[in-house]
């Protein structure tokens, strides 16, 4: 059985040769990359990787769909490239392709990073995510951010971790949740639901309590917290940009004073 592991880039020049050397063991690697400035595909290629260009932004959903589109193998892993693969997932990876009976995709667990310190409870862990399975079996919704596979049939799980640098620094934190919370905006927008002032606190203070309280992320101490915090803004900053996503419409329908 052959893997094929897919990454989507851009500008990623300080993380695509480690997120490379992680998977090594596969037998293909598609890297699509749109419009890195940087050495990115140079790098990606000097790894062994296949390199595809794209001239747009489709989306995160859409544009995973394009990398598993060019992969050729029996199976499929896909990677971000702040992400690296332990040994013992790699080890785990081979033992579920070797099967000759079993689902058809795994889910990994994802250990994430916030400023230097991994987050071990809270919203962010243990984070489960499809990321091996069939080729033919599975594709990525169509999400602009937070897009997930979709499988067929019932999903397998591995041991080991997916380590991932999410958030390096408070300014990468910030910068994601803006990006992350508008495209969610508009994903959500598009599908028919309403923001509003009072659902973005609501649910803001709802996401702090799961996190920080329900979901045990005091015991990371203060990053716990400031992760906790960070969740919550996200949150609020969705559904505020949702309800101002409205706002053109219900103010063209406002009646006009002479």
């Amino acid at each position: 059985m052959s893997l094929s592991v897919i990454v989507i880039t851009r500008n990623e020049a300080h993380n695509i040769d480690a997120c490379l050397a992680s998977v090594a063991f596969a037998d293909e690697w598609v890297v699509v990359d749109s419009g890195s400035s940087d050495a990115t595909p140079a790098i990606a290629a000097a790894r062994g990787a296949r390199v595809i260009s794209t001239p747009d932004w489709p989306g995160f959903g859409p544009q995973k769909n394009r990398a598993l589109d060019a992969a050729t193998g029996d199976w499929v892993f896909s990677i971000d490239a702040d992400e690296r693969v332990t040994p013992e997932l790699a080890a785990q990876i081979r033992v579920a392709m070797a099967r000759q009976e079993g689902p058809s995709a795994y889910t990994v667990s994802r250990l994430s990073s916030f400023c230097g310190t991994w987050m071990r409870h809270g919203d962010w862990y243990p984070d489960l995510v499809v990321r091996l399975f069939r080729r033919g079996h599975a594709r990525f919704t169509s999400d602009l951010v937070h897009e997930h596979v979709v499988a067929e049939g019932p999903t397998g799980a591995l041991s080991g971790h997916l380590l991932h640098d999410s958030m390096p620094s408070l300014e990468s934190c910030l910068d994601k949740m803006n990006r992350y919370s508008s495209g969610r905006a508009l994903d959500r927008h598009r599908a028919g639901h309403a923001g509003g002032l009072g659902k973005a606190v609501a649910h803001g203070v709802w996401a702090f309590l799961r996190s920080y309280l329900f979901k045990r992320g005091f015991l990371d101490g203060r990053m716990g917290f400031v992760v906790a915090f960070s969740i919550a803004e996200g949150t609020y900053y969705r559904y505020l940009k949702m309800w101002l996503l409205d706002r053109p419409a219900i103010e063209a329908a406002a009646p006009r004073t002479p």
